[in-house]
Order: structure tokens, then C-alpha cells, then sequence
């Protein structure tokens, strides 16, 4: 792993433990809420475990913010540019899922996030993930079979999906290769 990528590690369970501790919750209120285990949660916290993309975006929720947000919060620094060398870059250690936060850390309700998805890997969100936000996603290279509720729009390269009400979702590199999207998303007030 890279220094950013080491840095960001730290940087998220540093995060993950002032929200909490913010709110005044514990481990266990914690995991009420988010649906992770009391136990994976004080491993993450400690670094001692690397949440996947599903637990991080529980967490998240629980704290009311989206996943972009989360990551951002977790970012050293500040300013108008964000250089590809400072641009933090974490990997779902499940599935191999590489996510870029492409956007300075700021507080404007647009983030841009780009994503490279194996191929043949799944990453599943759940509705309350997509709560706070507006997203579109944009399939730069590959195939993507994007599962929204019921609805399966399977994408190809060039394809632009605006998500509709929150539901569960599924992002599916198909193949042979992998996918790399775009993902432009609008926070509400207070995400």
C-alpha cells in the first residue's frame, strides 16, 4: 500500500472515532445503528482491520453522511486543487474495488469520485446509503451491470445513469475487463 493510501487508512478510523465519540456514542450505539458488530468496530477504530466498502458505508449512514463525505473528512489538508498525487485512494480489501475521491476537500454539495471495479467483482449499498444524496454515474471504460432495486441497467462504455428514489444497489464489472466509472453525486443539507 502507498503512504496515501496508509494515510488514509489511519485517517478514516481516526474519522470514525471523533463522529462518534462527537455524538456521545459508544461502540455498541455504534453498531446499533450502522448494523456492524461492536467487535469490527473497535478493530477498524484501532486499525487493526481494513473495513470493506459495505462497512464504511454503514458507518457512514449511521452518521447520517454519505461514504464521499466520510472519506473527505478523513482527507489531511484543505484548498481549491486536488492534485491526482493527494487525491486519496482506498481499496476494498473484499473485492478489490479501487475508489478515487477526485474532489478537494470543501462545502460544496458536489463530489466526484472515481471508481475501477474488477472484473466479475460485486459491491452492493444499501437504500440508506443513497439517503442524502443525488448521483449519476458515468461508465467511462468496460461493462457495468448496475442493479437499482429491481432494475438491472446494464451499461456500456459512454452510458450516464441518474439514480433514481433510494433503493438497494449493485455495481457488477461483468467483463472480460474491468469497469471504470465516474460517480457524481449531490449532498443534501447536513450529509
Amino acid at each position: 500500500m502507498s503512504n496515501i493510501e496508509d494515510d488514509l487508512s489511519e485517517g478514516i478510523a481516526r474519522r470514525i472515532r471523533l463522529e462518534r465519540t462527537a455524538r456521545g456514542w459508544s461502540l455498541a450505539e455504534l453498531g446499533e445503528k450502522s448494523g456492524v458488530s461492536k467487535a469490527m468496530l473497535s478493530a477498524i477504530e484501532r486499525g487493526a482491520a481494513s473495513p470493506t466498502a459495505t462497512l464504511l458505508v454503514r458507518i457512514a449512514s449511521a452518521f447520517g453522511m454519505t461514504l464521499s463525505a466520510l472519506i473527505a473528512r478523513a482527507e489531511q489538508g484543505a484548498g481549491g486543487l486536488a492534485r491526482m498525487s493527494g487525491q486519496p485512494v482506498w481499496v476494498d480489501p473484499e473485492t478489490g474495488y479501487v475508489r478515487r475521491h477526485l474532489s478537494p476537500p470543501t462545502d460544496m454539495p458536489l463530489e466526484l469520485v472515481k471508481v475501477e471495479l474488477p472484473a466479475g467483482a460485486k459491491v452492493g449499498f444499501p437504500a440508506a446509503s443513497y439517503a442524502f444524496i443525488r448521483q449519476q454515474v458515468w461508465l467511462i471504460e468496460g461493462r457495468l451491470d448496475f442493479t437499482e432495486g429491481d432494475v438491472v441497467h446494464a451499461m456500456e462504455a459512454g452510458d450516464c445513469l441518474a439514480l433514481g428514489a433510494p433503493s438497494d444497489c449493485v455495481f457488477h464489472a461483468p467483463g472480460p475487463e474491468r469497469a471504470v466509472y465516474l460517480v457524481a453525486l449531490v449532498r443534501s443539507r447536513g450529509a
